[in-house]
């Protein structure tokens, strides 16, 4: 029979840390106190660590990146991006549709400004 994989909140590891950073207490005491394996204290730890050094959140969860805010926005813009560059050749291929088959004086009141 096969043992369930624990699941620990984000909070929960934050807190976690924070009792080996202010209590002076070692990670395995800690982890004996919290009724977890030794090493995933330690791992919480140094993940926090290189998180916060890269200024990126820790312990987003799984399948989730840990984006700074500005490598967050870079990928939203990039989408936009994106999207908007579909947009521009789907107008392009239309306009070249339209200008095949409707006369020229019927695309310049198509797209002229009307008052």
């Amino acid at each position: 029979m096969s043992v369930p994989k624990q699941k620990f909140t984000a909070e929960f590891k934050h807190e976690a840390v924070r009792l080996v950073r202010t209590t002076g207490k070692s990670c395995a005491q800690i982890a004996r106190d919290l009724g977890v394996p030794p090493h995933y204290v330690v791992r919480w730890k140094q993940q926090q660590d290189t998180h916060t050094a890269a200024g990126r959140p820790a312990f987003t969860g799984r399948g989730i990146p840990a984006l700074s805010p500005q490598e967050a926005r870079l990928k939203e813009l990039e989408r936009e991006l994106e999207i908007a560059r579909q947009e521009r050749d789907i107008l392009k291929k239309a306009l070249a549709f339209l200008s095949r088959t409707a006369p020229m004086r019927t695309l310049a009141r198509f797209f002229a400004k009307q008052p």
